[in-house]
């Protein structure tokens, strides 16, 4: 009775075994927030920048009471507490070039469309040399994932900034890409989408009508994530950057917090869903760097470090390492054959692909 006893208990945990080991990566959420230094992202507020009277909007004060603290890692996780739990404990995270992870960009010229585009077709198109390029000429991986068979119709974009339209190809691509102040639900919307788009409409916006505050692009997002249930969702954050660019390291700062506040509440969401729970792939980064010290503000080929990028990935079946070290050098344009491969496809394209890491994260 013994030995049948202990026979059961093993096959019960050889079923577990192959259980786990059968999870599989169905969905994928790619989150991007403009332009967030790795510097932030790995060492918390940055002392110097907080206390430089340029950009601390006459409240270092109140900069280093929410952020400060001793160390690097107690500031990064004051900043960004579900990127340093949840997101460090359960996944990896790459970039922190002070460990010898490093992450770039392949394209020559470090600032968004270039950085967008290189994410999501895999490729390095010099001819995209300014914001105001006209719609992408290259298939992106959400275009490829929407023609394949399980995504087909499942595949949407949120983004704060209304060149999203152009990036990914919005007619071409045959997927909603929502962005800037359009309106979200379509032509049947509900009670929470009109209230949605009458705030879009109306919002004060510091940023002019080429881009909306984030918390609208976050809950348009969220809303569609919930209702719509797609296997394919991009949202883009934008007020890191803009914030930057205005030289408000406090704005800055507050904004990457909400950020990481909005993803923890996408991934509860997306862990209480059957739907989504244990079977979805998040990756979060950025479309560029910026530069150092008085130049945190702005970022181009021009400003040293503007290339220096990261990323954070989670999902079943992924080594959960943390954050890593003396990593192979990586760059923005392998993500999306990455993406494909972690969900079971080998992204083609009429331009060449970069090759992927599935390898190193899934082992």
């Amino acid at each position: 009775m013994k030995k049948l006893f202990l026979y059961f208990v093993l096959f019960c945990g050889m079923l577990g075994t192959v259980k786990a080991q059968t999870n599989t990566i169905e969905n994928v959420i790619i989150v991007t927030t403009d332009g967030f230094r790795w510097q932030e992202v790995y060492k918390g507020m940055d002392s110097a920048i907080a206390s430089d009277a340029r950009f601390n909007q006459q409240d270092s004060t109140g900069i280093f009471k929410k952020y400060w603290v001793p160390t690097p890692q107690e500031r990064r996780k004051k900043l960004m507490p579900f990127l340093w739990t949840t997101l460090a404990e359960e996944g990896q995270l790459y970039g922190n070039r002070d460990l010898q992870s490093n992450v770039n960009n392949a394209n020559p010229y470090w600032f968004s469309y270039p950085g967008y585009s290189e994410i999501f077709t895999g490729f390095v198109d010099t001819a995209i040399n300014t914001n105001a390029y006209p719609p992408n000429p290259n298939t992106n991986l959400l275009e490829f994932l929407n023609k394949q068979k399980a995504f087909k119709g499942r595949v949407a974009a949120f983004g704060a900034w209304n060149a999203f339209d152009r990036i990914l190809n919005e007619k071409r691509a045959g997927f909603p890409v929502i962005c800037g102040k359009d309106s979200c639900g379509g032509s049947h919307t509900d009670v929470e989408q009109q209230l949605i788009n009458k705030m879009k409409h109306d919002e004060y916006s510091p940023f002019g009508d080429e881009e909306q505050l984030d918390v609208f692009t976050h809950y348009a997002a969220l809303d569609y994530l919930k209702k719509q249930t797609p296997k394919a969702l991009y949202i883009s954050y934008g007020e890191t950057d803009e914030w930057a660019h205005h030289g408000h390291y406090k704005d800055y700062l507050d904004a990457a917090n909400r950020v990481d506040k909005w993803i923890s509440e996408i991934w509860n969401y997306i862990q209480t869903n059957p739907h989504y729970k244990d079977k979805t792939l998040l990756l979060v980064t950025v479309d560029h760097g910026r530069g150092l010290n008085e130049q945190w503000t702005s970022h181009n080929n021009k400003i040293p470090n503007s290339n220096e990028i990261w990323f954070a990935v989670m999902g079943p079946n992924m080594t959960p390492a943390g954050e890593m070290s003396n990593t192979p050098q990586l760059y923005q344009k392998q993500l999306a054959q990455t993406i494909a491969q972690i969900l079971g496809f080998t992204f083609t394209a009429e331009h060449p692909v970069a090759v992927g890491f599935k390898e190193l994260l899934v082992r």
